[in-house]
């Protein structure tokens, strides 16, 4: 199988794989949450290649797709590789499906009966992919001594 580069934004075409997922090999499943459907969240250009989340009634995970066919590095379908991010290294498993073509994913939830609403999985899936893209300790930036805060500097205009 020749690899499929996706020029655009793969999302929509990501829903519809995993909907078809959903519907001939997970319908009778015990796992599924019926609070949940499936939704591609975030999808975005990551060295070249598209990074999303998907959430389904079953699983939330990483995705990665090709956008280019420079530095994607195939793994073969169930094989293993390690990606490299800011937040660190994370293994992402080689996978195939006919819509989509290759792909790769990384599981972070499942089964998914920790969320009890949509809106709720969708956050933490944000939150996830934020995490991810962000170095350990970057959201906490130091502020020089000699600067005051804002809020004293509101304190002061106050007077």
């Amino acid at each position: 199988m020749s690899l499929r580069i996706h020029q655009h934004n793969p999302a929509e075409l990501v829903e519809q794989t995993y909907f078809r997922i959903q519907q001939e090999r997970m319908a009778d499943v015990p796992i599924l949450n019926p609070a949940l459907s499936v939704e591609a969240i975030d999808f975005q250009r990551w060295q070249g290649h598209w990074l999303g989340v998907v959430l389904t009634p079953w699983c939330m995970s990483l995705l990665l797709v090709p956008g280019s066919s420079e530095n994607w590095e195939s793994t073969g379908e169930n094989k293993r590789r390690f990606v490299k991010f800011p937040a660190g290294k994370f293994a992402f498993l080689g996978s195939v499906e006919g819509e989509l073509g290759e792909y790769q994913s990384c599981a972070l939830f499942s089964p998914m009966d920790q969320f009890n609403a949509q809106s709720q999985a969708s956050m933490t899936a944000r939150a996830s992919l934020s995490g991810l893209l962000s170095a350990p300790g970057a959201a906490r930036e130091e502020k020089p001594a000699d600067k005051p805060s804002l809020s004293r500097r509101r304190f002061f205009a106050m007077r």
